[in-house]
């Protein structure tokens, strides 16, 4: 009875060893198939771009509102009552033309007697002189009467003055496009008659950045574009740079349009500083930095694998950026991929 009590046991026994055994043994392979295989020796797959050396193009396209080459008002300089319009909406006049005239005839008659005391003037200081060469009248009375000569002389320069401002002539060359005044009315120094614009050439006026503005000059040629005409291109030469920028740091810059051809003032436009020079300079996609301007560094290909390297770059042109340090014409730089590389990781190059 003990010895099969025995036996029983041992198989028991035996049986749980072996289960256990598998057991284990499962357990085993299982854990080996949940650790995923580490193989620091796979390429990742990237593409890249030779570092050329090109010709400098930058894009700087700004916009603003056409204005009048010149504005001027015609203004009364003294006064009186308006006799004459010579003028009306949209006439063309030329620099200096009388376009109001006043009543001078008080004037005239005023010049008129001041002249005739001048010849009488004139006439006593003769006579003096030679009565004062007799010994027959004083100095004192010759210096008198040369005095009211000369008075007299300049008074009649006055009214002759006073009769030129009564007419009123075009302050510049342009068209009439405002006016104020009609005959019969009685006007005061400093009235607004009118307003008259030189047209024929055109200006506009445009904020420059600080860093965009260095590259400009006075003279220099630029296109200008309008909206309303879509396909049609104008030359303007920019005719002033302002010295000094506003708070922002912005230089205000005027182009002037040389003929209108068309345009009119306040018409929306677009001014191209945009230029390619015989400077050449080293440029690489933007896409290609790995991190901001402000720490740049890219990935460059050595063999099969990318080694990180630091740049120093300059301007920006459009897509493309400038490398003053760092690169040599000839290099491949990489363009995609780079979030997943590391310095000296192994690459595939792909197209």
């Amino acid at each position: 009875m003990k010895k099969s009590t025995i036996i029983v046991v041992v198989a028991f026994l035996a049986v749980t060893a072996l289960i256990g055994f598998r057991l284990a043994s499962n357990k085993k392979k299982i854990d080996e198939k949940k650790v995923a295989p580490t193989n620091t020796n796979v390429a990742i797959p990237v593409t890249v771009t030779s570092v050329e050396e090109g010709a400098v193009s930058q894009q700087l396209v700004k916009t603003g509102n056409l204005i009048p080459f010149k504005e001027a008002s015609i203004t009364a300089t003294t006064a009186g009552r308006v006799t004459q319009v010579n003028f009306d909406l949209g006439s063309q006049v030329r620099q200096g033309t009388v376009l109001v005239q006043l009543d001078n005839r008080l004037k005239e008659l005023s010049l008129e007697a001041t002249q005739l005391s001048i010849e009488k003037l004139k006439k006593d200081v003769n006579r003096y002189n030679t009565l004062l060469a007799g010994n027959a009248t004083t100095e004192i009375q010759v210096n008198e009467t040369k005095y009211n000569y000369e008075n007299a002389v300049n008074q009649a320069e006055q009214i002759k003055k006073q009769i030129q401002d009564a007419n009123v002539k075009a302050p510049i060359s342009g068209q009439i496009v405002k006016k104020d005044i009609e005959p019969g009315e009685y006007i005061t120094p400093g009235t607004v008659l009118g307003t008259v614009l030189d047209v024929n050439r055109l200006k506009v006026n445009v904020l420059v950045n600080e860093s965009d503005v260095y590259q400009l000059r006075k003279g220099q040629t630029v296109r200008v574009t309008a909206d309303v005409f879509p396909g049609k291109t104008y030359s303007g030469q920019i005719s002033y740079i302002a010295p000094q920028g506003t708070d922002e740091h912005n230089y205000p810059v005027e182009i002037t349009i040389g003929s209108a051809n068309g345009l009119k003032a306040g018409t929306f436009v677009n001014v191209d500083f945009s230029q390619k020079s015989n400077q050449k300079a080293l440029q690489i996609p933007r896409i290609a930095l790995v991190e901001s301007i402000k720490n740049p560094y890219v990935y460059v290909l050595e063999g099969n694998t990318a080694k990180q390297r630091k740049i120093k770059v300059g301007r920006e042109f459009g897509d493309t950026i400038e490398v003053l340090d760092g690169l040599s014409a000839g290099d491949q730089v990489v363009t995609t991929g780079q979030l997943n590389l590391s310095d000296g990781k192994l690459v595939q190059v792909t197209k």
